[in-house]
């Protein structure tokens, strides 16, 4: 008896470690939540960043960039705190003496239509020929440099008046293009125009004023500006973030238009928040604008924006990254741009 007994107990202990171990290997098989600290700005190798551009792909973020002259690049990165660090990769070299040679502005990186598209403003080194171009890339959705960009000319609607910061927005399968323009030939202001398209690079539809500069917030600097619209869809909620006053003054900010009918062709369906600004500048961040938005592989909501080094630096920019949530009637709050040298922190899981 007391042999089998003994037996018996061994037998048990044997199974307990067994249970422990297996349980213990289960629990290692969780994957760790790695969460990273950083501090704005993100460019400190001294040089002048505008206009940033920041796309998430799978795992991995995707900056695109001009050189402000005759070149556009993409950066890559597994997180979004040092893609400026990254190499460049060019993917487009403007021919020389072209009507789209110089002054190369905010690129921005879309995938429409199972391919990648690049939209810019160029000129031919007078600001009054800016206008709308279009590169088109590789359809494989995972990596957008793989495949070459190739030029498909300008994007403008029958007016082909100035434009600049063109974007897409998508409603019910239909593209529509968004930009800051003038009305006329001379610049009085920048207004914000959208118009169809029936492809990724045609408009196909005459173009309608959205939004002008008309608030007093707007009109710091002249002429007066509405230029930078991005796309935001929060639960159903289409919203414009854009950028208004002069980009040269500490006054730049964000404004904000709300879609509130189903037609984003009908001028009075976009409502804008003229109470003031939704992003502006503090006693120790100036000039904060021209916006980009990723979410986090956990859900959270990023906004990317340049804004001037110090009160006074104009054009004189630097990148800044930091989290914001969302309003219970599904449109953007940002909050306040953190200032330089505070701690922010964000998983990369």
């Amino acid at each position: 008896m007391n042999n089998k007994a003994g037996m018996q107990k061994l037998i048990l202990a044997v199974i307990a470690t067994m249970v422990l171990l297996i349980g213990g290997c289960a629990l290692n098989t969780k994957t760790s939540t790695k969460t990273v600290t950083f501090t704005n700005p993100l460019s400190t190798d001294g040089g002048v960043y505008s206009d940033p551009w920041l796309i998430r792909v799978g795992k991995e973020y995707y900056y695109c960039g001009s050189d402000g002259k005759s070149q556009i690049t993409i950066k890559k990165s597994n997180a979004p705190t040092d893609i400026l660090e990254q190499n460049d990769h060019v993917v487009w070299q403007a021919p020389d003496r072209s009507s789209y040679s110089s002054e190369t502005w905010a690129p921005e990186l879309h995938y429409l239509s199972g391919r990648w598209y690049i939209y810019f403003a160029a000129d031919d080194g007078e600001n009054a020929n800016h206008r709308m171009y279009a590169l088109a890339g590789g359809t494989n959705f995972n990596d957008p440099l793989d495949g070459k960009y190739s030029f498909q000319g300008k994007v403008a609607d029958d007016t082909n008046r100035w434009a600049i910061d063109g974007t897409v927005l998508t409603i019910a399968k239909k593209l529509y293009f968004v930009w800051s323009g003038w009305a006329g030939e001379q610049n009085v202001a920048q207004n914000l125009y959208i118009a169809p398209m029936s492809d990724p690079v045609t408009i196909s539809g005459t173009r309608v004023l959205i939004s002008a500069p008309t608030e007093p917030w707007e009109r710091n600097g002249e002429p007066f500006v509405n230029e930078g619209p991005e796309v935001l869809t929060h639960e159903g909620q289409v919203t414009l973030i854009y950028s208004a006053s002069g980009s040269w003054t500490d006054n730049y900010c964000l404004g904000q238009l709300t879609l509130k009918g189903k037609n984003p062709l009908k001028p009075s369906n976009w409502v804008k928040r003229k109470s003031g600004p939704v992003f502006k500048k503090t006693n120790q961040v100036f000039g904060p604008g021209h916006a980009s938005f990723i979410s986090s592989p956990d859900g959270t909501p990023w906004i990317m924006y340049h804004a001037a080094k110090v009160k006074g630096s104009g054009w004189d920019r630097d990148i800044r990254l930091q989290p914001f949530s969302w309003n219970s009637d599904g449109t953007p709050s940002f909050g306040k741009p953190e200032a330089p040298g505070k701690k922010i922190s964000y998983s990369l899981n």
